[in-house]
């Protein structure tokens, strides 16, 4: 029987992802951009060391990405940085993420009702992934801007997710990503997290109790799909002394019913 055929666009060797079908210059080029984005602006210097390319490579590099806008150098001390055309590619990743523009008013509302900044994420690569963000007006608040990533077993987000993922998915994201110690609270073995995972199901939202920073909690609830899955989480942040575990049923009730209307504009059920 002869082969189906390839779906358009997808060369033969479209599965295989060793070395010998990867663009290394790209691979190149676009770890330095992960780099960019991470820093507050990087010499050229600073830059080929962190990246362990020479510094003449990382040069015909950064040029070649400032020509199409995707980097900008800027000030006496020659300072590269990411640029507006990264922001626009970045930007279509938000425009079909359907769940970003549903969630826009709950957020606003859950900032209203709560005074603290309202999150929005998702799982990317085994990391929590920041899409949107609504902030309070206090002077003294916690801050992710869009883009940001982080370590999903001591994060709100991350933890709501995990806990409606398969125990296979868990073991695996473990596996890969370890369990970091940041604070004296974070989680940092399997029995603490799984633990923390089913009290989670149970009340239906997650909490951060200072396990990413000292003195800044968080409390995140699941955004479903139509079969059910979890596919973001939408989450409140502050610090201590107003978002205190007095508070948690409160709030996460509210969290969990943002995360629910979310649920449900995008075509999901919650479980």
């Amino acid at each position: 029987m002869a082969d189906s055929p390839r779906p358009r666009g997808r060369p033969k060797a479209f599965n295989d992802k060793t070395d010998q079908n990867t663009v290394q210059t790209l691979d190149r080029a676009i770890d330095l951009l992960e780099r960019l984005a991470a820093s507050a602006g990087m010499t050229l210097s600073a830059l080929a060391e962190a990246s362990g390319q020479p510094v003449a490579t990382v040069y015909r590099a950064l040029v070649t990405l400032q020509l199409h806008g995707m980097v900008e150098v800027e000030g006496p001390n020659q300072l590269w940085h990411i640029g507006g055309g990264a922001f626009r590619v970045g930007s279509a990743f938000l425009r079909r993420t359907k769940v970003v523009e549903r969630a826009r008013q709950p957020m606003e509302m859950l900032m209203r009702e709560t005074g603290e900044t309202a999150n929005l994420g998702v799982e990317v690569a085994d990391e929590v992934l920041f899409l949107a963000q609504v902030e309070t007006h206090q002077v003294i608040r916690a801050f992710f801007p869009p883009g940001t990533k982080g370590p999903m077993h001591v994060s709100g987000i991350g933890k709501a997710l995990l806990a409606w993922y398969s125990p296979s998915r868990i073991e695996g994201i473990i596996a890969r990503q370890g369990l970091r110690r940041f604070t004296d609270r974070s989680l940092s073995t399997v029995e603490a997290l799984a633990e923390s995972l089913t009290l989670t199901r149970s009340r239906g939202f997650a909490i951060d109790d200072q396990e990413r920073a000292e003195g800044m909690r968080c409390i995140a609830a699941p955004i479903f799909n139509g079969l059910g899955e979890p596919i973001a989480a939408i989450s409140v942040s502050g610090p201590t002394f107003r978002l205190s575990s007095s508070d948690d049923d409160r709030i996460g009730r509210l969290v969990r019913m943002a995360a629910d209307q979310v649920t449900d504009a995008v075509g999901g059920r919650a479980t």
